[in-house]
């Protein structure tokens, strides 16, 4: 095949937006893309045809993204298009395979080991401390010391830099600071390094070595940065050293999908973008080819109200216009609104809907369910195994861990090197039934129907890079080819689709489509979460809406309840994000005609201790009402009680401890010992929506102590 019959391939079905990607080859360039735009078929054709023109050498292009899955379908894409010399990888795993080449020669000796998991390291460093700590306040604090690292803190200049952020597990930030430099004393004990050492290493070799910077320079030429929104201050400066005052960089991004701000992620680097490289030619990808023009109406509405929401609030910061989303596809299906009695009432009835749907003929794979906090999910499992639904936990038990997989790589391993170029599909099919595959699936569930689902998976993977392959006509695709495809794809952990309903948080769904999406839980204290309490935390739950919104296709159903259990009190609200989206419901015209009551005046006189009457000067002492000389009027069992309850709660919700409630908050619980709820409510720190969510539960924990 010519060259020039390549390079009209490659730009062949690209809109008027992606070719103009595909072809801006040289100097700064910035890719607005919205959701479903085809961002990663512009970009990598752009690298491929930059190789394919010879404008590029492979070996001298990177791309950076943020997680492998993402890094492998990228290099998956640009092998296909003939450019697989092309460097795919996430910001971790090309500075430390930077890292892992220079340190012998930089520092010298070995590269200490990679720690996994800070969880038993900061335990060690809190111990040293003499502080005492549970399960969920080592999570809190080791996120929070991952927020500061990304952010080029260091466990001095972290307190003033961490004024006005909560400090996790009911800590100062003064004890934050001290646990942060324990822990790093501990690392350098124990001769490890974490994650966020990589970047933070590697950034300090190339900014204090010069030869080491222009080997890397000279290494890589060019560079393109997928999810741009999402780039930390740490991976912003990797990528400024990386390079090194050129501007052979190309960014993708989207403000409006920027849902990891508690990461240290911020959108900064894209919105500044043009002002950095002034002329650097904008392109804007809104063509969405993802979603019905219905989906895509409600996700641009969503966003319309978030900015008109933004301009209404004095606080909040600037709003960058949001990409509007222009669909591509027919007309589908009105996305549908439904509000139920309780959880349990709201997972059955998305259970019979998805029911309904696989009925219809739309393939259990291709369904999602979405929930704000991993804690939602057990009510799903139980709907969905109920009505004999199949599903799969996103997050869950890693695909290739499989013993089955694990047997059937084995087995195509050891065919490869016998067969021929037999058609790859049957082969595959051939395999595998010795280990109980069949073409038609198995009766029932369980372990059964389990094993068989991933054998299916591997199958159907095999039949869609066949297809993939034999666009080319020059291309060979054998039982090897796919044998190494598998061994990548382990690697990087990009599982192959697997038939079953998936259940996933909607921060796990980035980047992620189906056919029908199921958004659930969609009420005030969910959607914006409780904690998210100022304009930029409610924008960015908004936002978070927006990406569930937009990885459905066709199918879009968003659900609430009124209440918690069944013949709970009915006192949720819908998210305030579907006001006027969504239909009035009898409960909102009850409101409406209710008459107004006067919100009561808070008291204006100081706070007071009621042992001693001294005035109360911190938010602490005015919580419990008592002034720290006096003594505790709390049974120490109840007050541990209380404790053990709210670790329970918050891991059950993937939530940090202190977001159900603070110490100060579980001290005056305990000296109040309220018998009822509305007394409960009467407490500092227990608003509504914790009342309806934990009012029920602290009473009961309050009457078995």
């Amino acid at each position: 095949m010519s060259g020039d019959s390549v390079e009209a391939r490659i730009l062949a079905g690209l809109d008027d937006e992606q070719r103009e990607v595909a072809t801006s080859l040289t100097g700064p360039l910035c890719v607005l893309a919205g959701a479903g735009t085809g961002k990663t078929r512009a970009i990598t054709h752009r690298m491929a045809y930059g190789v394919h023109t010879g404008v590029y050498k492979p070996q001298r292009v990177l791309a950076v993204t943020f997680t492998a899955r993402a890094a492998a379908e990228m290099r998956t894409r640009l092998r296909d298009l003939g450019a697989g010399g092309v460097q795919a990888k996430t910001f971790h795993a090309a500075a430390l395979k930077q890292l892992q080449y220079f340190w012998p020669q930089t520092v010298g000796g070995q590269l200490p080991d990679l720690l996994s998991h800070k969880a038993q390291f900061i335990a060690e460093a809190a111990r040293r401390l003499r502080l005492s700590t549970d399960r969920a306040a080592i999570r809190d604090v080791a996120a929070e010391i991952e927020w500061a690292k990304v952010s080029m803190l260091t466990p001095e200049s972290y307190v003033s830099a961490a004024k006005g952020r909560e400090a996790p597990a009911g800590f100062d930030l003064i004890t934050i600071s001290r646990i942060f430099q324990a822990y790093e004393d501990v690392k350098v004990d124990r001769n490890v390094i974490d994650f966020e050492d990589v970047l933070l290493i590697t950034v300090g070799i190339l900014q204090e070595d010069e030869r080491v910077a222009a080997t890397v320079r000279d290494q890589y030429r060019h560079f393109v940065v997928d999810e741009y929104q999402d780039v930390s201050p740490l991976q912003q400066r990797l990528l400024d050293l990386w390079l090194g005052g050129r501007d052979e960089l190309c960014v993708v991004g989207d403000s409006s999908q920027t849902i990891y701000s508690f990461t240290g992620a911020t959108s900064k680097h894209l919105l500044g973008f043009p002002s950095r490289f002034p002329n650097a030619p904008i392109v804007k990808l809104v063509r969405d080819y993802r979603s019905t023009p219905q989906v895509v109406g409600l996700a641009n509405r969503i966003l319309a109200a978030r900015t008109a929401e933004g301009e209404r609030s004095r606080f909040a910061p600037p709003w960058p216009k949001p990409l509007e989303l222009i669909a591509q596809r027919p007309a589908g299906p009105e996305p549908t609104f439904t509000e139920c009695a309780d959880d349990d009432a709201e997972a059955a009835s998305v259970a019979e809907r998805i029911k309904a749907l696989i009925k219809d003929g739309v393939k259990p794979a291709e369904i999602a369910i979405l929930f704000r906090t991993n804690g939602q999910s057990q009510a799903y499992e139980q709907a969905l195994a109920t009505a004999g639904i199949g599903y799969q936990l996103r997050g869950g038990e890693r695909f290739f861990a499989r013993r089955e997989v694990r047997d059937a790589m084995l087995q195509l391993r050891a065919a490869s090197r016998s067969v021929g170029n037999d058609p790859v599909p049957q082969l595959v099919r051939d395999i595998l039934a010795s280990l109980g595959y069949t073409p038609e699936a198995p009766a029932g569930g369980g372990a059964v129907r389990e094993k068989w689902e991933s054998l299916a998976a591997l199958v159907s993977l095999a039949d869609e890079l066949t297809t993939n392959r034999t666009q080319d006509p020059d291309a060979i695709f054998t039982l090897m080819d796919f044998v190494a495809e598998l061994d990548e794809r382990a690697a990087a952990q990009h599982a192959p689709t697997v038939q079953g309903v998936t259940l996933a948080s909607l921060h796990s769904a980035k980047g992620l489509e189906w056919d029908a999406v199921f958004l659930v839980g969609l009420s005030e204290g969910l959607m914006p979460i409780s904690f998210a309490d100022t304009p930029e935390a409610v924008d960015e739950e908004r936002r978070l809406l927006y990406v569930g919104i937009t990885r459905a296709r066709e199918h879009l159903c968003l659900s609430w309840s009124t209440a918690r259990t069944p013949g709970g009190r009915a006192n949720r609200k819908p998210s305030r994000f579907l006001d006027g989206l969504r239909p009035q419901t009898t409960r909102d015209l009850q409101r409406s005609a209710a008459p107004k009551t006067p919100a009561r005046r808070k008291s204006s006189g100081p706070a007071k201790c009621r042992v001693c009457g001294t005035l109360l000067t911190t938010g602490a002492e005015r919580k419990v009402g008592r002034c720290g000389e006096c003594p505790v009027t709390y049974e120490e069992s109840t007050f541990e009680a209380l404790r053990e309850w709210r670790r329970e709660a918050a891991s059950e919700a993937g939530i940090p401890a202190f977001v159900v409630f603070t110490d100060a908050t579980l001290v005056a619980i305990a000296e109040d010992r309220p018998p009822s709820l509305n007394r409960l409510a009467t407490l500092p720190g227990v608003g509504p929506s914790k009342l309806e969510r934990y009012g029920e539960a602290v009473l009961r924990v309050l009457a078995d102590n």
